[in-house]
């Protein structure tokens, strides 16, 4: 028997491949996940090349990847299992620049999420931060969107940025808030490339994820993007065909036609939060206010539809058969907030066409249910 996991007795039990190029990491995590009743390490592998070969042989329920390996790393491995053995992935990474961009790159590719490893010396770090991993495998061992993985962009090009005073007009017709956790990078990247430059509209992304890596999916949704995509910072003014994404770790709310970023308490269990910015867009520009709510777990942007629908704005909401997890979603729905329930592949589509309806310009009414 393989050190570090025992031999798999319930075939009900989550069954979890680790991958780690280091075999002291492997062993710790080994021996930290099977003191969940639910879980089973079915198999460990060193490398890329290893991991491949055990997925088509072990077939787990779910993978933990790490990033940095020798042979083949993960993002690599990443792709191969998509393409051939297609299994929900969790990206071990460590909180570094480089990391933050290739964990983005494997959000794109089809990872459902990624855990940050506190350091080599304890690859799991406190209790919390293993409970953490030990949600994210539970919560990636039920989704079912693994087909169809490659995002359904219009422009595989690098795209041409539109001039200058084709964007960044003031008084947008429409002000935008998306929000979205778990699965949110890559339901993004078959949103915001796909949107015109031209869209008479200022969008907000509120992306649950730590700020290294709020910063890379920002610079990740512009070099694929036609519009301006950006990390949001304390005082830019909302403009037309912007996109500004919320920074991790702060709150970003609306005050005079400009972003405000502050470290508020996290509402919900987050921050950045929907709920915070939807708000703030609500009672700023009332009936021009568009909520959108991705893929995601829990009910944030919940409270935040509500009031942009008080306000006399209008809520868009992924549909199910799409989202890697139909938490947020599902909870808009179910209070009753949402005008269009909509597939992501329609989605920029469906965004397009509301934001061309002119909507008269008052005082906005915004309050709270």
């Amino acid at each position: 028997m393989i050190a570090g996991y025992k031999k798999p007795t319930n075939i009900n039990k989550i069954k979890v491949l680790i991958v780690d190029d280091s075999g002291f990491a492997r062993s710790v995590i080994a021996q930290e996940l099977q003191t969940d009743p639910e879980i089973e390490i079915v198999g460990l592998a060193k490398d890329g090349i290893d991991a491949i070969e055990k997925v088509k042989r072990l077939s787990p329920d779910v993978v933990t990847m790490d990033i940095i390996m020798p042979e083949m790393d993960g993002l690599t491995a990443l792709q191969h299992i998509m393409e051939e053995s297609p299994t929900p992935v969790v990206m071990l990474s460590a909180l570094t620049t480089s990391n933050a961009e290739v964990t983005i790159r494997a959000l794109e590719l089809g990872a459902v999420d990624f855990f940050l490893k506190p350091s080599v010396l304890s690859p799991l770090g406190d209790a919390q931060s293993k409970a953490d991993l030990i949600a994210k495998i539970k919560l990636a061992a039920k989704t079912t969107t693994l087909k169809n993985l490659k995002p359904r962009l219009l422009r595989t090009a690098q795209p041409f940025k539109a001039p200058h005073e084709a964007q960044g007009a003031k008084n947008p017709n429409r002000v935008v808030v998306i929000g979205s956790s778990t699965g949110g990078p890559r339901a993004l990247m078959q949103v915001i490339p796909n949107l015109p430059a031209d869209i008479d509209a200022a969008i907000l992304v509120v992306q649950h994820m730590p700020s290294l890596f709020t910063r890379s999916l920002a610079e990740r949704l512009d070099s694929i993007s036609i519009l301006r995509v950006r990390e949001a910072q304390d005082g830019d003014e909302i403009l037309r065909s912007r996109v500004f994404v919320a920074p991790g770790d702060y709150h970003m709310i609306v005050t005079d036609g400009h972003l405000h970023l502050h470290r508020g308490p996290p509402v919900l269990g987050v921050r950045p939060c929907a709920d915070i910015t939807m708000e703030s867009v609500a009672s700023a520009y009332g009936n021009r206010s568009v909520g959108v709510i991705l893929t995601g777990m829990g009910i944030d942007g919940t409270a935040g539809a509500a009031l942009i629908k008080a306000a006399g704005g209008m809520v868009i909401v992924e549909d199910e058969s799409t989202c890697t997890v139909n938490g947020m979603p599902m909870s808009v729905i179910k209070a009753g907030h949402a005008d269009y329930i909509v597939p992501i592949h329609q989605m920029a589509a469906k965004l397009t066409s509301i934001c061309l309806e002119k909507v008269p310009t008052r005082k906005a009414t915004a309050r709270r249910p």
